[in-house]
């Protein structure tokens, strides 16, 4: 039997729907589980049940207060964010050198930028080590700020100024025009356009720095300066012998809200920023 045009397309729509719905279950369900599992207690945590049968809000209070994910949360807000502030200033200017002035080397200089964002973290560790203690930093969170910024700052370059190309070159022309300087052209008229892209690459950024762990592991030693990788990578039962998962699952969740607030917040401008300069007009 030959299935009309409107069956077609009604099967090629369930089809589509069926597979989002999979992938949408296989990408949410390690959180869903971490969620339940973060409000069970006792010997609920090693039971295998898909449905929450209790609320028990101790394993928050406890990853919160008694073992400093607090304290940390806040550590790894304040590295992230001065991270991000750091690349994007930096990148929005050497995205506009690259993309606008023309000098011998430039498209070497791109690719050497593309190779650097490939190394392995662990590949620079023993001279990132050896960096952070000539300069003083080592058990502090300017440590984990310039290590995080070496490895965002070629992403975030590359990103900015294959963005920065596909601004029309006239925009620019008529701000000389007008007597406006390079700042001025980069901050009041590339910065407002650009920004899908800045915020794209930023939240890229964020989290990258939010989620890193060898780095704040190596340059941090002081409780009191962990980031929350670290932390609940810390984090003991009453005996050496016992974790604590209701209490790593209870950070685990505190920690991925945040990432997730964030990307509902921006998804517009995500998704602008990901497909702008993709057509050239």
């Amino acid at each position: 039997m030959k299935l009309t045009r409107q069956q077609q397309q009604f099967g090629h729509r369930a089809m589509i729907y069926a597979g989002a719905a999979l992938a949408s279950v296989i990408c949410l369900f390690p959180f869903y589980y971490a969620l339940i599992t973060s409000l069970r207690g006792g010997q609920d945590l090693f039971r295998v049940a898909y449905l929450p049968d209790a609320w028990h809000w101790g394993n928050y209070v406890t990853a919160l207060m008694e073992n400093g994910i607090a304290r940390s949360l806040l550590n790894s807000i304040l590295v992230a964010g001065v991270t991000v502030g750091l690349c994007l200033l930096v990148s929005i200017t050497a995205a506009f050198a690259l993309a606008r002035i023309s000098f011998r080397g430039r498209k070497y200089l791109l690719f050497t930028i593309l190779c650097v964002s490939m190394f392995p973290q662990v590949a620079v560790l023993s001279g990132m080590f050896e960096l952070v203690r000539f300069l003083g930093l080592y058990d502090s969170l300017g440590a984990l700020v310039l290590s995080y910024a070496t490895f965002s700052l070629p992403f975030t370059v590359w990103v900015l100024t294959t963005f920065m190309k596909s601004i029309p070159l006239e925009l620019e022309e008529a701000a000389i025009v007008d007597g406006a300087g390079t700042w001025t052209i980069i901050s009041r008229i590339f910065a407002p356009i650009m920004g899908p892209s800045l915020v794209t690459t930023g939240l890229l950024a964020f989290i990258g720095a939010w989620n890193e762990f060898m780095f704040a592991l190596t340059f941090v030693i002081s409780s009191g300066k962990r980031t929350v990788p670290v932390a609940i990578g810390m984090l003991q039962g009453a005996s050496q012998f016992e974790l604590p998962w209701g209490a790593i699952m209870a950070a685990s969740v505190i920690v991925t809200l945040p990432i997730v607030v964030l990307v509902l917040i921006f998804q517009r401008r995500i998704v602008s920023g990901l497909t702008n300069g993709a057509v050239k007009g």
